[in-house]
């Protein structure tokens, strides 16, 4: 974990109940699909985005309907900008500077974020800081797996809103909170046909997690490193524009590779702004990997090998080959319950069942995923983590 991380959740672990300290686990949990019960809070509504539509017009239908729920989470964020720096000159940086930074960013997602700000009313410079903030405050669980007749399945929760104002009365996050009316299903659709379908927060226009039916699953977890996000937005700023944004990378891939070899290859070679992990599935039996990235290159690849006894690739926001953060342990119970559950039950449903056991729930999760790339088969669902359970 970057410095930077670990000094804030040292402080956070300073001024919180012992409650939370790790080992906090609960054995791994099972009968847990069809979702229901109090980690269940809902459905996700799917929306489509036509491709063939100018870009300020794709996002109008979403963010008509999520108008409210993208101005309240906007005004959460300014409430936490004013907290730190009570007198309202951070709000009042970003809606000066930020407005003239999204000229910067490449097609379509400009004309996008202008068109989303439009329908919305927010800020344009707000729009953009609620999309570049991916970069810099995630955790997450990702896993593709492999079943006895070479199936690939893939889940993951979205896990967001890491020392975005920890609300001690409701014993949450508020920032992951208001996101949750914002989970969005969208399926991208040009002539009709569909490209790629994705589960995404209304009024962002990179792609966290993603299926090309029939052809293969992508999902995106951040990774520490002190040579961070934060580096790269100051780069890009500066005017250093050579890399590219993460989840523009992965909306891309998902839009324009036609393989999982080329997304394999094009995740791999593309220079970014920050380090990433990036969990691919395909289509055929060993197609499967953590593709772990620093900002200019791919330092390692871990594939499916059932061979090797490697039925499944699992990552939470930590190197493979080293231990997890103790305090943020969430790899060790995921992996627990993967070799309970064994390749010859692993199904939609147990996965599931892992996603939903604590710490891999926690209180940032806003959502679980699961595809079946085979069924071109992508369902969403809204989580909850009633305690006790573990901030992160």
């Amino acid at each position: 974990m970057g410095h930077f991380n670990f000094l804030i959740l040292a402080a956070f672990f300073s001024v919180t109940s012992t409650q939370f300290i790790p080992p906090y686990t609960e054995d791994c949990r099972t009968d847990m699909y069809p979702p229901n019960g109090p980690t269940f809070k809902g459905d996700v509504s799917w929306y489509t985005v036509d491709l063939d539509l100018p870009p300020k017009e794709r996002w109008a239908a979403v963010i008509s309907d999520k108008k409210n729920y993208l101005v309240s989470m906007i005004q959460a964020i300014r409430d936490l900008a004013d907290a730190f720096v009570p007198s309202g000159r951070l709000v009042e940086m970003v809606d000066l500077i930020l407005p003239l930074m999204v000229n910067t960013l490449p097609n379509p997602f400009r004309d996008e974020i202008k068109g989303i700000a439009e329908v919305s009313g927010v800020p344009l410079g707000e729009v953009v800081l609620f999309n570049i903030f991916y970069e810099v405050f995630t955790v997450c669980t990702s896993v593709v797996a492999e079943d006895e007749k070479g199936n690939l399945l893939h889940g993951r929760n979205l896990d967001f809103g890491l020392f975005m104002g920890w609300d001690e009365k409701n014993k949450s996050w508020t920032i992951s909170e208001k996101l949750k009316p914002l989970v969005v299903n969208l399926d991208f659709k040009r002539n009709q046909q569909t490209v790629f379908k994705s589960t995404n927060f209304a009024g962002y226009v990179g792609m966290l997690t993603g299926i090309k039916p029939h052809i293969f699953t992508l999902t995106m977890n951040e990774r520490f490193s002190v040579d961070g996000g934060y580096i790269g937005i100051m780069e890009w700023v500066m005017g250093q524009r050579d890399g590219m944004w993460m989840s523009f990378l992965t909306r891309s891939v998902l839009e324009n590779a036609n393989s999982y070899e080329e997304a394999k290859k094009t995740l791999a070679q593309t220079k970014m702004l920050a380090p990433a992990y990036f969990i691919l599935g395909g289509n055929q039996t060993g197609q499967g990997c953590i593709i772990t990235r620093s900002r200019l290159l791919s330092i390692d690849v871990l594939e499916i090998d059932v061979k090797l006894g490697r039925w499944y690739v699992l990552e939470t926001n930590y190197d493979h080959w080293e231990d997890p953060f103790f305090l943020d342990d969430r790899r060790t119970p995921a992996m627990t319950c993967m070799n309970r559950t064994t390749q010859a039950n692993i199904s939609v449903r147990t996965l599931y069942d892992m996603l939903s056991t604590k710490p891999v729930l926690n209180k940032l999760t806003t959502y679980t995923t699961l595809m079946k790339v085979s069924e071109g088969k992508l369902e969403s669902y809204i989580r909850d983590c009633p305690d006790p359970c573990m901030p992160w």
